[in-house]
């Protein structure tokens, strides 16, 4: 575990930005594209409303890397969002929207997040984006979608992807438990944990893609979400996973973004040198 005091985060934040600003490039916004085939939407009233998402991208650029980003709202609310700490750093951002409790129950919105991540990997090209640098990072309800199908292969490998081809992981505050969410709908109290299915931590395995974990501060996050997170981060090194890492942002609570944010960008470009 790293634990980042905020002097640490500001400066970091800092040379970020004066390192990414220096390549100007233009972008372009795509709205309300749908992640399902025109059957699917057809089928489903809410799924044609609900299951579309937002492709922000470089314009004069190619190969570039790709977020998706699932929004948090507990699995009941909130809606697709584009990050501005995102925007400007020569990759493409998708904002995703998917369907939610209580009119789904699991695992359609973690089948909704599977659908939209494979939309990307089968259509990225055509904007001239790399299928092979694909992130996938959300904060809370989006980070537990995150880790789930990131972790859980039968859900992208329902769409023809392999999850391992995934070039990271980054989930912020996400449950690695099963979600509160899906225990109330089984009438499970929030206070009681559960590790099942679907539950990240059932799905601890070695070859998964490389997985930067990054909650707030102990003591200000919401109940156990540090704690959760440490058990996931030392059931995958038991495991034999090798890129595991977590950070604690020092002094943040659960609206821990905004520092997030560069940790994100900066594991993008830590991959891609690598990958090169």
């Amino acid at each position: 575990m790293i634990r980042i005091k905020k002097a640490e985060i500001f400066l970091m934040m800092m040379l970020t930005f004066q390192l990414l600003s220096a390549q100007e490039t233009t972008y372009k916004t795509i709205t309300n594209i749908h992640y399902y085939d025109e059957a699917t939407n057809a089928s489903d009233a809410y799924i044609n409303e609900r299951c579309v998402l937002d492709l922000y991208y470089p314009t004069n650029a190619e190969n570039f890397p790709t977020v998706v980003w699932f929004h948090g709202g507990g699995l009941t609310g909130g809606s697709k969002e584009l990050p501005e700490a995102l925007k400007n750093k020569g990759m493409a951002v998708v904002g995703v929207n998917y369907r939610l409790n209580p009119k789904v129950k699991a695992p359609k919105y973690i089948e909704d997040a599977a659908a939209a991540v494979a939309w990307v990997f089968k259509n990225i090209k055509d904007y001239k984006g790399d299928a092979g640098l694909i992130f996938v990072s959300g904060h809370s309800a989006g980070g537990y979608l995150t880790s789930m199908i990131g972790l859980d292969k039968s859900y992208l490998a329902a769409f023809g992807i392999d999850a391992n081809d995934i070039a990271g992981l980054v989930p912020f505050s996400g449950h690695t438990i099963t979600h509160f969410t899906v225990r109330q709908e089984r009438g499970i109290p929030g206070t009681q944990p559960i590790v099942d299915s679907l539950a990240p931590l059932y799905h601890v395995r070695k070859d998964a893609p490389p997985l930067l974990l990054i909650t707030g501060d102990r003591e200000l996050e919401m109940l156990g979400r540090y704690e959760e997170n440490a058990y996931l981060m030392r059931m995958m090194k038991v495991v034999g996973h090798k890129e595991t890492t977590l950070y604690e942002m020092d002094g943040y609570g659960h609206g821990m973004t905004e520092p997030a944010f560069p940790l994100l960008v900066k594991e993008v470009h830590r991959i891609m040198k690598e990958k090169k």
